[in-house]
């Protein structure tokens, strides 16, 4: 990650707090309880920002001015948007909602990767949860090869229940997994739909993955027994390209 990022000290961290900057997670030195720590804690609870307490040895590693105080906080590349600014770019595009939404991914490479190929096939919004995910770095956007500039990203604070959102807006989601009833190209992925791509250890969560209308699969032919997160979603992405375009 650029340390660019880093927001260090207890005064920085808290005026970035109070401005509203986009901030993704602060650290704080374990047993780190005085004077403006709790003012830190209690502005980061108000606006659900994570905070990670670890140990002091960590805050020193990734320090670039060596006077973090205790407090390191990470900073976004890129501003959020909402769900409603997804319905909105596909409605201004006159197209049926094409949606990425991302369970947990946590590397920066990844995600950048999901949304360089997103903005190519034409998808309107990536969605990615608030805890054990990457959020908006400058690794991401580096990655994304300027694709941050449009892909509009939503973090929410639950996946099941944002894919339950979605589905009342008439999305179908087709989550990628191993274990699916049919091969994603066999598969009927035109009209709104939701993609969901699980985290790169352990894949969908079984909360998201019971909320998925149907879960379609990638045949794997070698030894190998799974692809790169990054990977099955630029598969899947381009065959829902290829249909739409077919259905024209």
């Amino acid at each position: 990650m650029n340390t660019n990022d880093y927001i260090e000290g207890r005064n920085p961290v808290i005026e970035a707090l109070k401005s509203g900057r986009e901030i993704e997670k602060i650290f704080i030195e374990d047993g780190n309880k005085t004077g403006s720590i709790n003012e830190i804690k209690k502005l980061a609870k108000s606006r659900g920002i994570i905070i990670q307490y670890v140990h002091k040895n960590k805050l020193n590693q990734i320090s670039s001015t060596n006077s973090h105080q205790g407090v390191i906080a990470i900073s976004s590349s890129h501003t959020y948007k909402n769900i409603e600014d997804v319905f909105a770019l596909a409605k201004r595009r006159s197209e049926d909602p094409f949606i990425i939404i991302l369970d947990e991914i946590k590397d920066p490479h990844n995600l950048g990767s999901i949304m360089r190929t997103a903005e190519c096939v034409g998808a309107h919004g990536i969605i990615i949860p608030k805890r054990r995910s990457v959020g908006l770095t400058s690794t991401v956007a580096k990655t994304s090869a300027g694709a941050i500039e449009y892909m509009p990203v939503v973090k929410v604070s639950n996946i099941a229940n944002t894919i339950d959102v979605l589905k009342e807006e008439g999305v179908w989601i087709y989550g990628a997994d191993m274990a699916g009833s049919a091969d994603y190209y066999n598969t009927n992925l035109t009209g709104p739909i939701g993609i969901v791509i699980g985290s790169e250890g352990n894949g969908i969560g079984r909360l998201v993955k019971e909320k998925c209308d149907e879960l379609v699969k990638i045949p794997i032919k070698g030894k190998v027994s799974s692809l790169n997160a990054s990977v099955a979603a630029s598969i899947i992405m381009y065959d829902v390209n290829r249909q739409r375009g077919l259905k024209k």
